[in-house]
């Protein structure tokens, strides 16, 4: 990480990425919304080039990371933390 983070919501934000392995099956745009969460509370902003469009599934994390774009590592470690609280307890 490139940022300094709170520790209590980078141990929130460990947790939670556990619990995602335990949600049922979700649907496409939860998953995008999960990965470009977790890839800019990783590793901040989105890097290299957008993928082609005959490459749709890496298009698409690329393009829900970008979306993300500017968005502070302990900004999307708080927002995956709430999203996946929500699909816990809808």
């Amino acid at each position: 990480m490139t940022q300094e983070v709170n520790p209590k919501i980078k141990a929130e934000f460990d947790k939670a990425v556990k619990q995602a392995n335990n949600l049922p099956t979700q649907p496409p745009e939860v998953l995008l919304e999960m990965y470009g969460l977790y890839k800019q509370a990783m590793l901040g902003n989105v890097t290299g080039k957008k993928p082609g469009r005959l490459n749709l599934k890496t298009r698409y994390k690329y393009e829900a990371w970008a979306s993300r774009k500017g968005m502070t590592q302990e900004m999307a470690m708080q927002a995956y933390i709430d999203l996946i609280h929500n699909l816990e307890n809808p």
